[in-house]
């Protein structure tokens, strides 16, 4: 392990060391501090090494250590010792403060990767893996070199469980809220600037519907919540591309909110997953980069649905 100088270990084992416990836990060891110097005992002192190592570049890199990021780069490390490597080599995209946006896990540089060598990128999973955020990074990151004039924000307005007509206001006023989340990760990219790129038109973002009728050339298009798409208003998005464009699709098949309708996400993948420059990845819980409790009800979910699948099999073959 290289010499940490002293911030570098407050800011890898945390606040009142509750990284360090983690550490300790998940490798079955014992660190011992003394000023700036580290003492490792136990059968994982090689893993451990290697995983306060991979900790102390992402903290220098601007990334904050917590006990949630200590667990996702050591089940990195387990799997692929060089995957921490390959996921802090290139960063998405530099935000509004400065700050460079780096992949967390695996999954994620998998997506990262293929928006950069496709012309239409899906990434599916359920909520908290980054999907939109990273979306929004790469397409920033697009119009700040100059590689497209403007990106394009859509999301279709599928509703769980409320009636759009009930809202109170204008059209605006009425979408706003679907568009919430796509608004927050503009502003992590641009500052509050990225009002006056709305007013240039440099960022458009409006309801899947307003799409129709149009070719939309040197533009980043982005599709999010994409589960909540018919396979018609799936046709329609993907054929408004356009010369020098690219394309993101992101959703969660697991949140379809279209009471039995087929979703032109799931068709997608079937009509698509052959054709050049199309890419398809899918992330999982264990990409999960919220709170840890989202992880852990993400992964409860997929259990239920796995036993009651397992369940229906069951009762299949005793008929």
């Amino acid at each position: 392990m290289r010499k940490l100088k002293t911030d570098e270990l407050r800011a890898v084992f945390g606040a009142y060391d509750g990284n360090l416990k983690v550490i300790e836990t998940l490798c079955g060891v014992t660190v011992r501090v003394t000023g700036d110097d580290v003492r490792i005992t136990g059968d994982g002192a090689m893993l451990a090494e290697l995983l306060i190592d991979k900790l102390a570049d992402a903290a220098d890199r601007g990334e904050t250590v917590t006990p949630a990021s200590v667990k996702r780069y050591h089940d990195i490390l387990t799997v692929d010792p060089s995957g921490v490597e390959s996921i802090l080599s290139v960063s998405a995209c530099t935000n509004a403060r400065g700050q460079k946006i780096f992949a967390k896990t695996l999954n994620q540089k998998k997506f990262i990767d293929a928006v950069n060598n496709n012309l239409m990128t899906f990434a599916v999973g359920p909520a908290g893996t980054g999907k939109t955020y990273l979306a929004v990074a790469l397409a920033a990151a697009a119009v700040k070199k100059g590689a497209v004039d403007r990106i394009i924000l859509t999301r279709p307005a599928i509703e769980a469980g409320e009636k759009l007509g009930f809202l109170p206001g204008d059209l605006q006023m009425k979408v706003d809220p679907y568009l919430r989340p796509l608004y927050d990760a503009l502003g992590d990219m641009f500052g509050a600037d990225y009002q006056k790129l709305i007013e240039r038109g440099t960022v458009e973002i409006a309801p899947l519907a307003y799409m129709r009728g149009r070719t939309l050339s040197r533009a980043f298009m982005i599709l999010d919540e994409a589960q909540n798409t018919s396979p018609e208003q799936m046709k329609m998005f993907l054929t408004r591309f356009g010369d020098g464009s690219r394309a993101i699709i992101t959703g969660d098949t697991t949140q379809i909110d279209l009471k039995g309708a087929q979703s032109g996400l799931t068709e997608a993948e079937r009509v698509l997953g052959g054709v050049q420059s199309v890419a398809f990845v899918h992330m999982t819980g264990e990409d999960v980069v919220r709170h840890d409790l989202v992880q852990r009800i993400v992964n409860a979910y997929d259990n239920y649905a796995k036993g009651k699948e397992h369940e229906k099999q069951q009762c299949g073959k005793t008929k």
